[in-house]
């Protein structure tokens, strides 16, 4: 809500999980269960004018990793162009979403990841008739630690990630 560039701005990155190779980062087609994953990494997600389409975003550690598991996972789709504005919400403009944030505690069951500690949570999004194609960051905290008042990096443990998404208008 603020206009803070990233979480990483009151958040450390102290977690145990700096190793990528062993953390899931990944947005799936919630029909077909595909990965939306590029071969250059970055994830494309195109959407018919007026249409909706779900996602699931998964975020987690892969089965057999010696580091422990985090508890929560936090996670942001924000247009950076947006950051600075006074809009309230800092998707991209023209386009309907119904959760592009959350904070899930660990321990869904993704069939794409077995056994792997992971969070996944559908978001829907609709291009309307102010739609543009746009570039959206995926802002990622894994973390871990119990919660209690004052300076969160005394008792927070988190790894910050950042991902893309590029949204992309199909007009007929």
């Amino acid at each position: 809500m603020g206009k803070s560039r990233s979480c990483a701005v009151t958040h450390a990155d102290t977690g145990p999980w700096q190793d990528e190779a062993k953390t899931i980062v990944d947005i799936l087609d919630a029909t077909t269960r595909l990965s939306l994953r590029q071969p250059d990494g970055r994830f494309l997600l195109e959407v018919p004018r007026g249409e909706t389409r779900t996602v699931i975003t998964v975020i987690g550690r892969h089965a057999g990793d010696e580091a422990p598991a985090p508890l929560r996972n936090a996670w942001l789709y924000v247009d950076p162009q947006q950051i600075e504005t006074g809009a309230l919400s800092k998707f991209a403009p023209g386009w309907g979403v119904n959760l592009p944030m959350s904070c899930r505690i660990v321990g869904d069951n993704v069939p794409e990841y077995p056994g792997a500690a992971v969070t996944a949570v559908p978001m829907t999004v609709r291009p309307g008739d102010a739609a543009r194609d746009s570039v959206l960051e995926l802002q990622v905290m894994l973390t871990s630690g119990e919660s209690a008042k004052g300076n969160p990096n005394a008792w927070l443990k988190g790894n910050y990630l950042v991902r893309t998404l590029a949204l992309v208008v199909l007009d007929p």
